[in-house]
């Protein structure tokens, strides 16, 4: 049976190859290309993080505003009910 399976098989769609291996390297090229590479992913990063920093902060800021502004007018309106209550 494995008989069967081992002469069904095809071999090997591309030829070995003979040229030497030290040949076929990316050389200087790639290792530039490459670091390259990782430096803009590197660079993308460092400015993603510090957006997401900055809308984070800038929600923080906002949180505490509106939280200011709704302290102040249940002031005004509490003083407001208590004018009126005198006033009466």
């Amino acid at each position: 049976m494995h008989a069967i399976l081992w002469t069904a098989t095809p071999g090997p769609l591309v030829p070995p190859s003979h040229v030497p291996d030290a040949l076929v390297t990316p050389g200087v090229e790639g290792f530039v290309v490459t670091f390259a590479v990782v430096v803009a992913v590197v660079l993308l990063i460092v400015d993603m993080v510090r957006r997401i920093r900055r809308l984070n902060y800038r929600a923080a800021v906002r949180e505490q505003l509106e939280a200011e502004v709704l302290e102040q007018e249940a002031a005004k309106a509490a003083a407001d009910k208590k004018s009126a209550a005198k006033k009466k």
